[in-house]
């Protein structure tokens, strides 16, 4: 950070605040308008407190890589030509002779995923004069329209469940922390919020559909540039949840016992080939190399941590076929979604995790025990929404629970799956709760 962060930073923040004032009034009602400037805020403060932790804790990260070393570049060819570094932030990723001299030096150029992070913070730049800060804010801005797109769809389905979904969404720790910086993260999750919410609106809401499409579609682009195994463990769970909310439509029982099959199957292989078009233009995640894949980043990711004395885990010792993998599903979901355990912390960024999962824990063990066991699989297989929330989370906790192998990179991989998980979780105990009352009620009759 320099300087200009002192100055720069404090007048960009009064101008989001003033234009989320003046937005508000738009995107909110009685009941959730109380969430908006606090959901945004904390967000923003995630920002800058990513920033302080990478540049003072670690010494230096990801986080500025794209900006010391992709973003700057950006910068300085704007100060030289405006229109080279307009090609640099839209051009493809093959270097020019007019555009060498800048490209050559951005150490992410050569790889797609990570220098789209940095064509991003080489636009905002433009607009912070390249002033860390200030840019990641912006981040936090795009990743909160995000997360506020995808309260509005669980908002609107339950209502009465506006404070759980609040926290699920807005206020959980790792969430508003690791998805608001100058990182991947902020980007993919903010794409997942305005993905559920554009299906929403096409399938179930039925407005605005040329611009949801729109946005639908980058916010797939986004994802499968940036980060694809979100996507293709996103994918199947979607068209599942799509499927599912027109048989909701459906009023005859014995029709949808006689479709119910047909539409499972007929989602399953829609899932299925999504998945492989999604991979097919990048054959580490193809669907036959997927497996290789997992076990190079993962031993990978062991190695680097042991070496580094970080935070490693291990699932024990299997062959990474689809059958070994899916032999060790429960113990993976279990690791990205209960672990690290407090006696494992070795510190403070690791400690602030493991009472998150402890809390995450906590709260299903409630639930579980609120709603009972056999009632909960029976509402999560009848209700769409609860089938789309469990499938995407169990789906993406196996996929980064073994691969990952070190609890410092999880907590950052796992963010994705929070919202939906713990939304989920909300849902079912509004059931409960639901229940409950009616049950009281035909007692006093």
């Amino acid at each position: 950070m320099a300087i200009r962060d002192f100055f720069i930073t404090p007048i960009l923040l009064l101008i989001i605040f003033t234009l989320a004032f003046f937005i508000r009034p738009f995107v909110t009602d009685k009941k959730n308008v109380r969430y908006f400037i606090p959901g945004l805020s904390v967000k923003l403060i995630g920002a800058i407190s990513l920033g302080l932790i990478y540049q003072f804790y670690y010494g230096g990260g990801d986080t500025f890589t794209y900006f010391n070393l992709g973003s700057k570049y950006i910068w300085e060819a704007f100060k030289d030509s405006p229109s080279l570094a307009f090609k640099l932030i839209f051009a493809g990723s093959e270097y020019s002779g007019d555009t060498f001299q800048y490209a050559s030096k951005i150490y992410t150029y050569g790889d797609t995923s990570s220098y789209f992070v940095v064509r991003i913070a080489g636009l905002f730049d433009l607009l912070t004069f390249h002033t860390y800060s200030a840019t990641a804010l912006l981040f936090a801005v795009v990743s909160f329209s995000g997360m506020w797109a995808l309260f509005k769809v669980f908002y609107s389905m339950y209502p009465g469940q506006h404070l759980g979904m609040a926290v699920a969404i807005l206020f959980v720790p790792s969430v508003f922390f690791w998805g608001s910086g100058i990182l991947k993260d902020t980007i993919t999750i903010g794409a997942l919020g305005w993905a559920t919410y554009c299906i929403y609106s096409i399938f179930v809401l039925r407005k605005s559909l040329l611009l949801s499409i729109l946005i639908l579609i980058l916010s797939f682009y986004t994802l499968y540039t940036v980060k694809i195994y979100i996507l293709l463990c996103y994918m199947p769970a979607a068209i599942l949840w799509i499927f599912y909310l027109r048989m909701s439509k459906v009023r005859n029982v014995m029709l949808k016992i006689m479709v119910a099959p047909f539409i499972l199957i007929l989602a399953g292989i829609l899932g299925y080939y999504s998945v492989i078009k999604v991979g097919e233009d990048n054959p580490r995640y193809d669907v036959e190399n997927i497996a290789s894949t997992a076990k190079v980043t993962a031993e990978w990711i062991h190695y680097v941590s042991e070496r580094q004395g970080g935070s490693a885990y291990n699932l024990g010792d299997f062959d990474y076929s689809p059958m070994g993998m899916m032999r060790k599903l429960p113990l993976a979901v279990w690791v990205s979604l209960y672990r690290p355990y407090l006696w494992e912390v070795n510190n403070i960024v690791m400690l602030l995790s493991a009472l998150e999962s402890f809390a995450l824990l906590l709260f299903t063990v409630y639930v579980l025990y609120a709603v009972g066991i056999g009632r909960s699989f029976g509402l999560i297989s009848s209700q769409p929404i609860l089938i789309f929330c469990f499938l995407f989370s169990i789906v993406f906790a196996f996929a980064v629970g073994i691969s990952t192998y070190n609890f410092g990179t999880l907590v950052r991989y796992k963010i994705p799956l929070y919202p939906f998980f713990v939304s989920g979780l909300f849902i079912l105990y509004s059931y409960a709760k639901r229940e409950r009352k009616d049950s009281e009620f035909a007692l006093t009759e």
